[in-house]
């Protein structure tokens, strides 16, 4: 894919790196020399310096044939103004980052396909990560009204040695979860789990839950 980033800051330059890494081809657009220059001779990537809300500047880098765009300039303002001349041109994947709420809406009016809060976000995961130092990490999905949990069983957790469809069925499951992948040990591939599943001491889950029910979920495990 050719994904367009606006500005190469941490963000953009870190998601240029692993887009690199993944094998897409990538250009970035920013007002700063020093940051296009370390993007070209660092990351191997086209940079193109001038304003990214500029027509002949994305022109220039391409936006006409770009499979995706990631706006994540410094400024909402800056970012809606790069959304909509992406969702002009015709770019299918339309990527923003926000930083206040009151821009969500108008993201999506202006054809972003994905709003992407990363402040929340990290501040969420910060204090989940204090608070519940068991998870192994955690990841949101759509606009973090979605967590994805991977959790440790210890030896003497209330589901070890029972199959998925019993813990499914105990009334004490948290409701809106569902366990969805399963790796009976660490140098084993992670698998989606069946009914049939038993799951092993020591073994790892992938809990899909709604945000708030953490609590009740390692109240239950």
């Amino acid at each position: 894919m050719y994904v367009l980033i606006g500005g190469a800051g941490l963000v953009g330059l870190g998601l240029a790196q692993r887009l690199i890494d993944m094998g897409h081809t990538v250009a970035v657009v920013d007002v700063d020399p020093i940051a296009c220059r370390y993007a070209r001779e660092r990351l191997g990537v086209m940079a193109f310096e001038g304003s990214a809300v500029s027509t002949e500047v994305l022109l220039e880098a391409g936006i006409r044939k770009a499979d995706a765009l990631a706006a994540v300039l410094r400024d909402d303002a800056l970012n809606l103004a790069m959304v909509t001349l992406a969702k002009h041109y015709g770019v299918r994947h339309i990527l923003a980052r926000m930083r206040h709420r009151d821009f969500a809406e108008p993201y999506r009016i202006a054809g972003a396909t994905h709003v992407i809060n990363a402040i929340d976000l990290a501040v969420s995961t910060m204090a989940n990560a204090i608070e519940y130092p068991q998870v192994e990490s955690m990841m949101h999905f759509e606009q973090g009204q979605i967590e994805v949990l991977k959790l440790a069983l210890a030896g003497n957790c209330r589901v070890v040695g029972r199959s998925v469809v019993e813990i499914a069925q105990d009334p004490r499951f948290p409701s809106g979860s569902l366990i969805i992948g399963y790796q009976p040990h660490p140098h084993m591939d992670l698998v989606i789990p069946n009914g049939n599943t038993v799951l092993e001491p020591g073994s790892t889950i992938l809990v899909v839950t709604k945000p708030g029910s953490m609590h009740e979920n390692f109240g239950f495990y």
